[in-house]
């Protein structure tokens, strides 16, 4: 699939920066799409917000040395808010984020304007491009990426939602019947990241058997070799996210379902279940709409950030705040 070219408005280089729990991957873009220069470092996630935007600035400088760049886009762990550039909400995976001047306190530091967004949006942000293309700028989407959390993105009729406060789009906090009772990382109970995410899955094995596993991956090893309650774990976890992405479906109307994340390479137990919930809530407008896998690979996060340059807001250096 190719990308499009996330050049600013002047067809100057950008830069796209992905902030995750556990690393910040940097990509300068051409004015063709063409990376020009990568760069990752550790995040210093347990250091505070201050010391996560000095790295996010370090960053951006390594990956473009001789500031070809013009703005920067970056796609951030948590609730972001594009407006006022602001993380409004966030767990504790990064010490210390919820509340930070994102879009502000990386422009004054790289004295580059700055377009921020949610990781899961940006990285949606190239699908979107691409079914819009295909289909009409009326396309809609819904997108969801299944890993250590769960999230998502939704457009309709061609246009990103980003709601009240940038919380658009958090579908692992719809409630879900397979997670009643269970607390969730955002405080309420019940919530679909609690049954349905890696470790939602892993913990709800643990649950069943009374022992303790590593990661999500033994999980799926133990069902392969037909472990019953290793089966159950996943396909559980899988028909809870195609249930509620099912009746998303029902009340959206996207022209695409994409599935994203590291939870679903798992393999076909997943997948299968996944699809078949899914397909069980459809009303008959929607039958036929079966999920799919995304179009873009690792370059999604940093390609979308970069195409937020063009979207989204763009927060100024040296603006009285």
């Amino acid at each position: 699939m190719s990308q499009s070219p996330p050049s600013s408005a002047t067809g100057a280089p950008v830069i796209g920066l992905d902030l995750g729990g556990t690393k910040i991957a940097a990509a300068l873009f051409g004015a063709d799409g063409t990376v020009l220069a990568r760069h990752t470092r550790p995040t210093p996630a347990r250091d505070g917000a201050t010391a996560v935007l000095d790295a996010l600035a370090t960053a951006a400088a390594e990956v473009d040395p001789a500031r070809l760049a013009t703005a920067l886009g970056i796609a951030a762990a948590g609730v972001v808010d594009p407006r006022t550039g602001r993380v409004t909400s966030a767990t504790d995976s990064l010490r210390g984020w919820a509340g930070t001047a994102l879009g502000a306190g990386l422009a004054d530091r790289t004295g580059l304007p700055v377009a921020c967004d949610n990781d899961v949006r940006a990285t949606a942000g190239p699908e979107l491009a691409a079914l819009v293309a295909e289909v009409s700028v009326h396309a809609s989407l819904l997108f969801a990426a299944i890993g250590t959390g769960v999230g998502g993105a939704v457009a309709v009729d061609g246009r990103m939602l980003h709601g009240a406060s940038g919380i658009a789009g958090h579908l692992g906090h719809l409630p879900s019947p397979e997670a009643a009772g269970l607390p969730c990382t955002c405080g309420a109970t019940g919530h679909l990241e609690v049954i349905a995410s890696g470790p939602g899955i892993t913990a709800h094995y643990e649950r069943l058997t009374g022992t303790s596993v590593d990661r999500l991956e033994t999980v799926a090893e133990r069902a392969g070799r037909g472990d019953a309650d290793a089966v159950h774990a996943i396909t559980t976890g899988a028909a809870a996210t195609g249930r509620v992405l099912g009746g998303l479906a029902n009340a959206l109307g996207p022209d695409r379902v994409v599935i994203g994340g590291g939870v679903p390479r798992i393999g076909p137990l997943y997948g299968d279940a996944l699809a078949a919930a899914f397909a069980a809530e459809l009303m008959p407008p929607m039958r036929g709409l079966a999920p799919v896998a995304p179009l873009f690979g690792n370059d999604a996060a940093v390609l979308g950030a970069a195409a937020l340059t063009t979207t989204l807001p763009l927060h100024h250096p040296g603006v009285l705040r």
